[in-house]
């Protein structure tokens, strides 16, 4: 009996195959993930590591970076919002408004008060206008009702007149919460919307793949708080995925340090994800993950998500490099990839004068997750224009409708632009040899003729700049585990907003300026895990700044596909019980709302209910058996002079198992 485990990031797809037995790693391999086609980078890695006989294979399971990329680089899908009894200022509460950015919004009257009483009827002739408008636009939709938390009916209802009408994925704002807070739960649900697609491309490539080898096992996939769900529960709740690769690196981490008391720093291609083990097991945010800015209401492992990894756009700032926190492709691989872009770039670098964007491409980053009218004019001429493979920058920037299409394309994530990265600057010096170096030696040299043209200081030869590169990545990364330290808000204002902070933070982590009469230096008194590709070109430099104990674990680079494993499943169901008048005790489940004239009864059937929901949902996550636990917390407010008022009962139904596997 054995597990195969992935991690698919946004720059390689991992693959170990772990004996549950020993609890030992039996081989490993990393593939570059292939976004127009997963299944390519899939399958690359999945034949490295197979044994012969793939019927011993009893358990697949994924972890992924893709959702938490897709929101740290403001990327996702076209969705249509609809918001039932909320009114029109809540898009400017929890930046919902900005989340959606231009994709449409409904206003439906209906929802219900805090009691779950009705406030309105559902308005569904203006309900089925609006899927009918917008439904061949969109990729999904999202419905949020207000306090549907405490009475989800009009979701229910909106749910299945979309599925009727159109057939697209639909997310229920109560599925993925049971707090208050309409509009982020608003947003949750948004976002929930705009992953479905991106997670069902992987899904899908995996399912494939295992017929393809006739591996007849479950299928599992990671979520944000490091248990595991089946796939088709994922994609349902792609939301609850966001954090999944971090989750599956703090649980691969712990397994492979065996470190119980650590800051585990999971540097990527696209994000570094911080994280807390205290004891030996991960702190889980329960007021919601933040993610790219966005605070959700999603539980998930407690961790800091910085856009900086291997592959983070370099940004002038003044006379400094700044990295991140979009990711590109690295030119070293886009030339591997794509043999005539390094031509591309001699002709650039050849020219006698330097065409505007150079040493920049546009490529397809994935296929397209609407239908053409989803896209602009513009948009769909760059579309069919990217179908034979990348382009550069300086014919796009030919006409200025067409460059502005780029940008909106990279925010949908179907198009993404290569450019010099870290990855690049790790070439140029050597520390990296497995793309095309000779791109990432011209992109530099693009990089210092531009600044001479533009009569900005420059260095002196493309060993330099790259010197110069790691060096920002090193800073950069010291600021980034100095501001999970601290909280990441916190720590993010001493480099951004104070400038003695930064200075100090700076002097502590940078070079020390020779006869400097202030010297500064900081300690963070936790070893720090080191994993991902990147981590052994920076960490040992971040560790000996920061004044700590750097561990690299065996088999660090492929840590999260070990997480995808070694965790289980885990289901929680809420249910609330209020009191709209005296003698009155309501229960609020997903299921529904129900009145009975006592506490007791009422807890008694709020209980008993939570019980087969979690059971339900455990086995459903992919649970073989099922552990219920509980507990129930009362609030009762108590005056001097003995008289009690009842305020509200909360039931927390856990259900906890294994994953199933497959009959040896």
């Amino acid at each position: 009996m054995l597990f195969l485990g992935f991690d698919t990031g946004g720059t390689y797809t991992d693959a170990v195959i772990f004996d549950p037995g020993t609890s030992q790693v039996l081989a490993a391999a990393k593939s570059l993930t292939t976004k127009h086609d997963l299944s390519i980078g899939l399958r690359k890695a999945m034949e490295l590591v197979l044994p012969s006989a793939s019927r011993e294979i009893s358990l697949v399971s994924l972890s992924t970076t893709l959702a938490t990329n897709a929101l740290v680089e403001g990327q996702g899908s076209p969705i249509c919002l609809l918001l039932i009894g909320y009114d029109q200022g809540s898009l400017k509460r929890a930046d919902l408004g900005r989340a959606l950015g231009t994709d449409p919004v409904a206003f439906i009257a209906g929802g219900h008060n805090a009691t779950g009483d009705e406030q309105a009827p559902l308005d569904r002739a203006a309900l089925e206008a609006a899927v009918r408008q917008h439904g061949s636009k969109v990729a999904s939709f999202a419905v949020s009702s207000f306090f549907s938390v405490r009475n989800p009916a009009h979701e229910l209802a909106a749910r299945e007149l979309i599925r009727d009408i159109t057939g697209l994925p639909v997310t229920c704002g109560h599925e993925l919460t049971s707090k208050l807070d309409a509009p982020r739960r608003a947003l949750t649900t948004a976002l929930n919307a705009r992953l479905i697609p991106q997670l069902q491309h992987l899904i899908r490539a995996v399912e494939g793949l295992m017929r393809e080898k006739n591996i007849a096992a479950p299928l599992m996939v990671v979520k944000g708080d490091g248990s595991l769900v089946t796939a088709e529960f994922a994609l349902n709740r792609p939301v609850e995925t966001i954090l999944s690769g971090p989750a599956a690196s703090v649980v691969g981490a712990r397994h492979l340090s065996g470190e119980g008391d650590v800051l585990v720093s999971d540097m990527g291609g696209t994000t570094t994800d911080v994280a807390l083990l205290r004891d030996g097991r991960p702190i889980l945010d329960r007021n919601g993950a933040t993610v790219g800015g966005w605070k959700t209401m999603v539980e998930a492992v407690a961790v800091h998500t910085f856009g900086l990894g291997g592959d983070s756009e370099i940004r002038r700032e003044g006379a400094r490099l700044e990295v991140g926190p979009r990711r590109l492709v690295p030119l070293s691989l886009l030339a591997r990839e794509h043999p005539h872009a390094l031509e591309i770039l001699k002709g650039q670098l050849d020219a006698e004068r330097l065409p505007p964007q150079s040493g920049r491409f546009a490529l397809r980053n994935r296929s397209l997750d609407a239908g053409l009218e989803s896209l602009s004019q513009s948009q769909a001429e760059l579309w069919t224009m990217l179908a034979d493979g990348p382009l550069p920058l300086s014919r796009i920037a030919q006409r200025y409708a067409t460059l502005k299409a780029v940008d909106r394309l990279v925010e949908r994530g179907l198009v993404i632009v290569a450019g010099m990265t870290p990855s690049d600057a790790a070439h140029i010096l050597g520390r990296q040899t497995d793309w095309n170096a000779s791109a990432a030696q011209i992109g530099a040299e693009l990089w210092i003729k531009d600044d001479l043209a533009a009569a900005r200081p420059a260095d002196a030869d493309a060993r330099t700049l790259a010197a110069r590169i790691v060096e920002a990545v090193v800073v950069h990364t010291a600021r980034v585990l100095i501001a999970s330290v601290l909280g990441a808000d916190e720590g993010k204002q001493l480099w951004e907003e104070d400038s003695l902070g930064r200075r100090l933070v700076d002097q502590a982590v940078g070079p020390m300026p020779a006869g400097d009469l202030l010297q500064t230096s900081l300690t963070i008194s936790r070893p720090i895990v080191a994993i991902g590709a990147p981590a052994a070109s920076y960490y040992p430099e971040v560790a000996r700044r920061l004044r700590t104990r750097l561990v690299v674990p065996p088999n660090a680079g492929v840590c999260n596909a070990v997480g995808a494993v070694a965790g289980g499943v885990l289901q929680t169901v809420n249910a609330l019980i209020t009191s709209p008048a005296e003698g009155r005790f309501r229960t609020h489940l997903p299921s529904g709302n129900r009145d009975f004239s006592s506490l007791e009864t009422a807890a008694d059937f709020a209980l008993r209910e939570g019980r087969a929901l979690a059971t339900r949902l455990a086995l459903d996550a992919g649970a073989a058996e099922v552990e219920i636990t509980h507990s129930r917390k009362d609030k009762i407010h108590r005056d001097p002079m003995g008289f009690e008022l009842f305020i509200e009962s909360r039931i927390e139904v856990t259900g906890l198992g294994r994953p199933r596997i497959a009959a040896a």
